[in-house]
C-alpha cells in the first residue's frame, strides 16, 4: 500500500515538470480568460468593445487560442489584469544555481552576446 502512495506521490509531482506547447498554454490562457469573463457576467460583445477588439477576434481566441499580443494585451486590461500582463518578464526566472550565476552576471547589460570566436 505504502509503495503505491510512493508512486502516486512521485507521478504527480513529475506532472508539473511535463513540456507543454505554445498550442496548450494559448488553449489555458483563452479557457482562463472564458472562464474569468464569464465569472463577470461579460458578454463576448461586451468584453470586445471595452476593449476595442472585433468580436471575431475574442470569439477566435477563446475557441482556438489565437490572439495577438495587442489584443491580448487589451483584453486583460479591460479585465482588470493590466499588472499581471505588464509585470510577466519583470523577474528573472532560472532553473539552475548556474543559470542563476550568469543572470546576476549580466543584470544592467543592453544586450546579449554569443559564445561563437
Amino acid at each position: 500500500m505504502m509503495e503505491d502512495s510512493n508512486t502516486a506521490n512521485i507521478l504527480s509531482f513529475l506532472d508539473t515538470f511535463t513540456m507543454e506547447t505554445t498550442g496548450d498554454i494559448a488553449m489555458k490562457l483563452a479557457r482562463d480568460f472564458r472562464h474569468r469573463r464569464i465569472e463577470k457576467n461579460v458578454t463576448r460583445e461586451q468584453i470586445a468593445r471595452l476593449a476595442k477588439v472585433p468580436m471575431s477576434n475574442v470569439a477566435r481566441f477563446e475557441q482556438k487560442g489565437l490572439i495577438s499580443l495587442n489584443n491580448l494585451i487589451a483584453l486583460a486590461t479591460a479585465m482588470g489584469y493590466t499588472p499581471e500582463v505588464k509585470n510577466i518578464f519583470q523577474s528573472p526566472k532560472y532553473a539552475t544555481m548556474e543559470e542563476l550565476t550568469l543572470i546576476r552576471r549580466n543584470m544592467g547589460k543592453k544586450r546579449a552576446h554569443s559564445d561563437k570566436k
